[in-house]
């Protein structure tokens, strides 16, 4: 399998994972991206959308994610208030307003510095914190509201085909023993919140 073929997979598989985060919190009345991980989101598919955008194929998927993220973005605005209930209107979007800039600013200046303009270190970097915030959502919440065993088996996959995809073919891998430990350990998360979330289905039945 080429590395386009795997990349497309990805994307495919991201795409779904951010349908079933909205379809499934539209039901619950709540919102299933972490904050802090869909301030990184929207920044990165932005940057790389409309500032240094990539190429094709790869810039439709971004699109794609980036009018996704923007129904995620009015589910958090919009329903916030029933996971921090007793966070005040101001002091909440003061907080989203922090994580949104400092989000941008975190995911444009580390591609600078490291002089990486397809964002491929972030990207991962902040994939592996998605992974890991997912797992303390779930905890925080002690419930399954805006989650599902089919959004963090298609967030695995996803990250997966990507994973799988730079460490066989991109010369930006190069045995990296830094970004290989990051394509496992973002797998290893992935399948504990998965089994968390299967563990937590089990006791509601």
């Amino acid at each position: 399998m080429s590395f386009i073929l795997l990349m497309i997979m990805s994307g495919f598989f991201w795409v779904v994972t951010y349908y079933l985060i909205i379809k499934r919190c539209f039901r619950d009345n709540t919102y299933g991206m972490p904050l802090v991980a869909l301030g990184l989101n929207i920044s990165w598919e932005f940057i790389y959308s409309f500032i240094t955008p990539h190429g094709v194929p790869y810039i439709y998927t971004n699109i794609i994610a980036l009018s996704l993220d923007t129904i995620l973005l009015y589910q958090a605005l919009r329903f916030w208030r029933y996971e921090f209930p007793k966070l005040s209107e101001r002091s909440f979007y003061l907080l989203f307003l922090f994580i949104v800039i400092f989000s941008f600013l975190t995911v444009y200046l580390t591609s600078y510095i490291l002089n990486d303009p397809i964002g491929y270190y972030i990207a991962f970097w902040q994939n592996l914190l998605m992974s890991i915030l997912f797992i303390l959502m779930l905890k925080f919440r002690d419930n399954l509201r805006g989650q599902s065993i089919y959004i963090g088996t298609f967030k695995m996959l996803g990250t997966a085909f990507a994973s799988i995809a730079f460490y066989l073919y991109d010369p930006l891998n190069k045995g990296s023993w830094i970004m290989n430990f990051t394509y496992l350990a973002i797998f290893i998360f992935d399948i504990i919140y998965i089994i968390m979330v299967y563990n937590k289905a089990k006791i509601k039945l």
